[in-house]
C-alpha cells in the first residue's frame, strides 16, 4: 500500500492528483500542520524537513513533490504517463517538470515578495523572461508533449493552476487555456472530489 502523509492545504493536493492519475492504490494519511503534527519526532523520521507531502511505498520514502511525481510515473505508468527510458523525449519531460519547483515557484514568490536579487545569480533571472519561457513550453500544443499527457502536465500544470488561482502570476491566454484541458482530467476532478472531503472531514471549512 502506497500512504501519502497529507494535509488538503498543502502541497500534498496536488500529490493526490498524482496518485489518481496512475490509479495505484493508496492511503492518505492525515497531518494535522495547524496543530504542529508535522514536526513530531515520528514524522521528523520519515522526513526531517517536516514538509508535506511525503509518500511511503513499501520501505521507500519519496519527499518533494515533483520528485514524487516522477517516481510514481515511472513506478506504476511507464510508457504512458512517463515516456520509456530510451525515448528522447525524456528530455523535455524532465525540462518541464523540474522548471516548476526550481524556477517557477522561486521566481513567483520573488516577485510576490518583492525580493531584491541580482539577475544573474538567481534561476528563474527575471519574471517576464520566466512567463515567456513557461508559455513556450505549450505554446501550440495540447500537453508538454504534444497530444500525449504525461506526469510533467500534472507537475509544471499543477504549478500553474494553483499560481492562477491565487493570482500569482499573469493568466496568459496559452496558461488559461492549457489550464482548462487539464481540468478535464477525470483523475484530477477525482482529486478534488477527495481534497474537498478531506477539508470537510477536517472541518477546514470552518476555519
Amino acid at each position: 500500500m502506497v500512504t501519502l502523509h497529507y494535509h488538503p492545504f498543502s502541497r500534498a493536493a496536488g500529490a493526490v492528483w498524482m496518485l489518481e492519475e496512475v490509479g495505484v492504490d493508496y492511503e492518505l494519511r492525515f497531518v494535522d500542520f495547524f496543530a504542529g503534527a508535522h514536526k513530531e519526532p515520528d514524522f521528523l523520521k520519515l522526513n526531517p524537513m517536516g514538509k508535506l507531502p511525503t509518500l511511503e511505498d513499501g520501505g521507500t520514502v519519496v519527499t518533494e513533490s515533483a520528485a514524487i511525481g516522477l517516481y510514481l510515473a515511472d513506478r506504476y505508468a511507464a510508457g504512458t504517463l512517463a515516456p520509456a527510458l530510451d525515448d528522447a523525449q525524456r528530455g523535455t519531460y524532465y525540462r518541464w517538470s523540474l522548471f516548476a519547483p526550481s524556477v517557477i515557484e522561486p521566481g513567483a514568490t520573488a516577485r510576490a515578495y518583492e525580493w531584491d536579487v541580482k539577475e544573474s545569480t538567481v534561476g528563474w533571472g527575471n519574471y517576464e523572461a520566466m512567463l515567456t519561457t513557461m508559455e513556450s513550453a505549450v505554446a501550440g500544443r495540447d500537453f508538454i508533449l504534444g497530444q500525449n499527457f504525461t506526469m510533467a502536465d500534472v507537475i509544471f500544470g499543477g504549478t500553474i493552476r494553483f499560481m492562477l488561482q491565487f493570482k500569482m502570476i499573469e493568466a496568459r491566454p496559452t496558461f488559461t487555456s492549457y489550464v482548462k484541458r487539464l481540468e478535464e482530467r477525470p483523475a484530477l476532478q477525482r482529486a478534488n472530489e477527495k481534497n474537498a472531503a478531506a477539508i470537510a472531514e477536517h472541518g477546514l471549512d470552518k476555519k
